[in-house]
């Protein structure tokens, strides 16, 4: 992070506007510690999509941009009342060029927070940024750079694993792009409702793919006619980040899931990615045992907040023992019930 100079204006923090768009997308392409989950096309999709507020901050010295904060509020009687950067993604805190401005964003924040008298105020950062305040310690997210020949990525993945992959290979599977998000959510819609998870409302995919277009891709494995997983992906510059995937119960016997991250691997490199991000889980969880099985490590996030009206950092996740009996209870739901009640539940978790 830069050090203002004593002669730079102050920054000034104003709300978004329509027409900042573009200046704001350049200026998180830019910026080295820019994610796709900064790029204002999430305004859109958290408003049309999932029918939440946005309340995105700009920070301009002297007319240019020096920092941008995407935020998002979630209220829900379940749930609570949050002010997130950036809701249902893994990052999308304060993205600034200088100390000052950092501060200056992060100040206009909490007063925006407490002004809409929100529980807290959350702002999900790789790196530290706010050492004064709370932050939870829940989640990790895992990074690996690979390259672009195929043969190094596979012999990078330990051994148990690679066996996983190549018996995903000889049992015939094949990985499609798909054009649209149908096979995609049949699949993920059932995979999230054995794990306990209410399912988002499927316009919430069709928004994604229409605002990100190639940069938000599907990928589906079948086996003969059937198709078995598929995962929804985003690019952003030299990195590929797959998101919400899923597999049926015939996938583990297949090894379709082993296939289906293999398959993505492999046709990122091609396509001149540099870094696979197999994004958040929860410490210790089914997934992060699977990622490290993949030869990646773990790397915190720091989820900083600010308390407003809530005494602590709410835990609002499956190990929470307060949601434990609505977890076993959503697994034994009918799939065609929870497509229906799930998504009015899970556009409130955030």
């Amino acid at each position: 992070m830069n050090v203002a100079l004593s002669s730079d204006p102050a920054p000034r923090v104003r709300p978004f506007v329509e027409g900042d768009a573009d200046r704001w997308d350049a200026f998180v392409k830019a910026h080295p510690d820019g994610t796709f989950f900064h790029l204002s096309g999430w305004r859109r999709v958290l408003e049309r999509a999932l029918g939440h507020r946005t309340r995105y901050l700009v920070a301009e010295r002297a007319g240019r941009l020096s920092g941008v904060l995407p935020l998002g509020r979630i209220r829900s009687l379940l749930f609570g009342d949050s002010l997130v950067s950036t809701p249902f993604c893994v990052y999308g805190g304060i993205l600034a060029d200088d100390d000052v401005t950092r501060a200056a964003l992060a100040a206009s924040a909490r007063e925006l927070a407490e002004n809409l008298r929100v529980d807290y105020l959350e702002l999900r950062h790789r790196e530290r940024m706010l050492p004064d305040w709370p932050c939870k310690d829940l989640y990790v997210t895992f990074r690996k750079e690979i390259s672009p020949d195929p043969e190094v990525n596979l012999k990078a993945i330990p051994r148990r694993q690679r066996a996983m992959i190549r018996k995903g290979i000889s049992n015939g599977l094949v990985g499609e792009v798909d054009p649209n998000p149908e096979r995609l959510y049949r699949i993920y819609s059932e995979s999230v409702r054995n794990l306990g998870t209410p399912v988002f409302p499927k316009r919430l995919f069709r928004t994604l793919r229409e605002e990100f277009g190639d940069a938000c891709e599907m990928l589906t494995v079948s086996s003969g006619d059937a198709a078995v997983a598929s995962v929804m992906s985003f690019y952003f510059r030299d990195e590929v980040l797959p998101y919400y995937g899923g597999g049926l119960a015939a996938a583990r016997d297949l090894a379709a899931n082993d296939f289906l991250y293999w398959d993505l691997m492999r046709r990122a490199a091609e396509r001149g990615v540099r870094i696979y991000d197999y994004g958040r889980s929860k410490r210790e969880v089914g997934s992060y045992r699977f990622k490290k099985h993949w030869g990646f490590e773990p790397q915190p996030l720091y989820y900083e907040c600010h308390l407003v009206k809530a005494r602590a950092i709410p835990e609002v996740n499956p190990l929470n023992p307060k949601y434990r009996l609505m977890v076993e209870t959503w697994k034994k739901l009918p799939l065609w019930l929870s497509r229906i009640v799930g998504p009015p539940i899970a556009r409130n978790l955030g």
